[in-house]
């Protein structure tokens, strides 16, 4: 019996090299995994969408830890659109519905978009850990360590640090697995991820500052107890959206014994290891075009008065606005009673609102 080969057609070639290239931000799609999952059996992994088989494996040996990780996708999702909800690229795309195979263009190529997600993901993935640590929510990890340094008179160690170590650890071992996988599809690609997944989380690290409570008769503060606290996530998105905002463009090219990623325009000098990085141009996204992964901004809310990037003017790339009014029911006249609860009554008001053309 002769064996046959089927030749894929060019551009179903084209699609599967590129569903694997994008494939590395994939397991944000365990976001629709029902809320009422618990993941608590080795079978329930094959319920989650998105995971490349060392993620399916880290799953089926790390059963608690993917309940938290679910949560970090849907973070990742919300923080990412809220961050991005001034600009005409909203990170809506994020958003694939279950089943899709891949991401918009604006997110399957390696844009100056794409690099902030990757880095958003990792950030978030490590930060969602290391918090559920300290929250209890995980027996395989407890508080950070206590800080070698000796505290300043009136300080002291103490409380439960958030424990970044293993966040970094496990987080960084499930986000990047994809990029490390032996696959076809563009090498440049993955290093510009696994570049950006870095930022990600150096900006993370950085983000670890140290937090008190007082202590003291009536409130005096005589005392202060002290532990490594992780800023708030929308911070270190904000933090991301900064240098997404002065990404450098890269090429890849050889230098030495091995190709890497390079500033297209500053040859002179290596990539910074806290810059974003990306590949490819974007489009403004004024329009929609399905190529480019732009959904346009036709409809969009913006702000009349705003100079910033949410002004009419901005957001709807001058094709103008059109007014439309709101009305808004509010609590006002809020009296407290003693003791304890306080009333309101219900206020109208009108609210004028525009959107794009």
């Amino acid at each position: 019996m002769r064996s046959s080969s089927r030749v894929l057609p060019l551009g179903v070639l084209a699609a599967l090299l590129l569903s694997q290239v994008c494939s590395g931000i994939k397991w944000l799609s365990i976001s629709h995994a029902p809320a009422s999952l618990h993941i608590n059996q080795t079978q329930h992994c094959k319920l989650l969408p998105g995971l490349v088989s060392s993620q399916a494996q880290l799953c089926r040996s790390n059963l608690e830890l993917m309940q938290t990780i679910v949560t970090a996708a849907r973070e990742v999702k919300k923080t990412c659109q809220k961050t991005f909800a001034d600009m005409r690229w909203n990170c809506s795309s994020i958003d694939i519905p279950a089943g899709t195979q891949k991401y918009r263009p604006d997110l399957d190529r390696g844009t100056r978009e794409s690099a902030f997600v990757y880095a958003l993901s990792a950030a978030t993935i490590s930060h969602t850990i290391a918090r559920a640590c300290t929250s209890g929510d995980l027996r395989l990890c407890s508080c950070g360590p206590i800080p070698a340094e000796i505290p300043e008179p009136g300080y002291r160690w103490g409380g439960c640090a958030d424990n970044l170590h293993y966040g970094l650890i496990m987080g960084s071992k499930f986000s990047d697995a994809p990029m490390k996988m032996k696959r076809p599809g563009s090498h440049a690609n993955k290093l510009m991820h696994l570049h950006n997944s870095e930022v990600g989380r150096q900006a993370l690290k950085e983000a670890l500052v140290m937090k008190c409570k007082c202590h003291g008769v009536s409130g005096s503060c005589s005392i202060r107890t002290c532990w490594r606290g992780l800023q708030d996530l929308r911070e270190i998105a904000m933090d991301l959206k900064i240098k997404y905002l002065s990404a450098t463009k890269v090429v890849h090219r050889p230098t030495g014994t091995r190709k890497q990623l390079v500033p297209k325009d500053i040859d002179i000098r290596p990539v910074r290891e806290n810059e974003l990085v990306y590949l490819q141009s974007s489009p403004d996204f004024c329009a929609k075009n399905d190529k480019q992964g732009s959904i346009g901004t036709q409809d969009r809310q913006c702000n009349k008065t705003s100079l910033g990037s949410d002004s009419c003017d901005l957001m709807c790339c001058g094709r103008g606005y059109n007014p439309y009014t709101e009305k808004l029911v509010e609590r006002c006249h809020c009296k407290y009673h003693w003791c304890c609860y306080v009333t309101c009554k219900k206020c109208e008001r009108i609210v004028e609102r525009y959107v794009c053309k």
